[in-house]
């Protein structure tokens, strides 16, 4: 279950191991110059804060013309996870930006922070938002076809941070009017790298990760099948940099209301400092090379019956994991900070 603690089914005890870092460019590394990073961001919204934190970050990113947010895909199946997206994006000044809708027969724990989308002062809703209930929107993976057949060949960069729904059914599409190429097809031909958080790689127990036991079948029909290469950030990634409530309490001032200071307040107030687990996968996707993490040498994850992940070593394999030491903490802290507080364009 996700809880303010943990996203373990199980307490979790971290230790800090050696790892040994990939040697050369990290995947998804654009030469200097290169053009803002395509990115779709597929998302659990509504469980935990750090998603509405990692989708600040994304249009912070976005207005220093690092990235360009091509489409949201929602895993959570909440009637109001899609008009707070479309909420926060239009705080943003980004109202153009298109949401997609799980339509997976998933359970729905209620959100501490997704009702702000409903939010009024006086007659006027406080976050203006056109989308009136997430099945109003398109279904995730019709939406993430048409956007991936309209970009240039591996191009995109797909960033995870919920469940695996979304991403496993696209997979299993076939071919339509947007694409000829059945799902799989499709996604070798368009993303360059998915930026998923989820897993734990560098713990001595047998811990179980929130977002793979979520929707299970799904992450065990996923994670043996996508064809790209994957950075994982773990459990143990965002845990080890928590979001500074000081921050909160002063940074987002600038506007009399704000979504993600309030979500982070109706979610766990300050002094509650909450992890960055969502924040650091979209950080890597958009920043690769500025050695905010280093990097697992290559290997193969596989998802065991009960949802533990396993990272095997491999040479030329598929997967890396995200790998943090404490003087990196320091300047991913710092980055996110600064990213996730930045004001809108004006």
């Amino acid at each position: 279950m996700h809880t303010a603690c943990s996203r373990f089914l199980s307490a979790a005890a971290l230790f800090c191991a050696l790892g040994l870092a990939g040697l050369g460019a990290p995947p998804g590394a654009a030469p200097a110059g290169a053009a803002p990073v395509k990115l779709i961001f597929d998302t659990d919204i509504g469980n935990d804060v750090d998603d509405v934190l990692a989708l600040s970050v994304i249009h912070a990113l976005q207005s220093r013309g690092e990235c360009e947010l091509l489409a949201v895909t929602i895993t959570k199946p909440d009637e109001l996870a899609g008009p707070f997206v479309d909420a926060v994006n239009r705080f943003y000044r980004r109202p153009g930006i298109p949401i997609g809708h799980t339509r997976a027969a998933l359970t729905n724990s209620p959100s501490k922070f997704l009702p702000l989308a409903e939010v009024k002062d006086g007659r006027k809703l406080r976050y203006p938002r056109r989308l009136k209930r997430s099945s109003d929107a398109p279904e995730a993976t019709q939406l993430l076809r048409r956007v991936l057949s309209r970009q240039p060949d591996r191009s995109v960069v797909l960033v995870q941070v919920g469940y695996f729904s979304n991403l496993a059914a696209l997979l299993d599409t076939p071919g339509d009017a947007a694409s000829p190429l059945n799902g799989r097809d499709l996604v070798a031909q368009k993303v360059k790298l998915l930026s998923v958080m989820a897993g734990s790689f560098r713990t001595t127990h047998h811990d179980r990760e929130y977002n793979v036991i979520q929707d299970l079948p799904a992450a065990k029909r996923l994670v043996p099948r996508w064809p790209t290469p994957v950075i994982w950030s773990g459990f143990e990634i965002g845990i080890a940099v928590p979001y500074p409530a000081a921050s909160i309490e002063r940074d987002y001032r600038y506007t009399p209301h704000h979504p993600a200071a309030e979500a982070y307040y109706r979610y766990n107030p300050p002094p509650h400092e909450r992890p960055t687990w969502d924040l650091t996968s979209v950080l890597y996707a958009v920043r690769p090379d500025r050695g905010y993490f280093d990097l697992s040498a290559p290997g193969q994850v596989t998802v065991e019956a009960d949802g533990f992940t396993r990272f095997n070593p491999t040479p030329g394999g598929r997967d890396r994991y995200l790998i943090l030491t404490p003087a990196q903490a320091v300047r991913v802290k710092e980055a996110l900070v600064q990213l996730a507080s930045q004001p809108p364009d004006k």
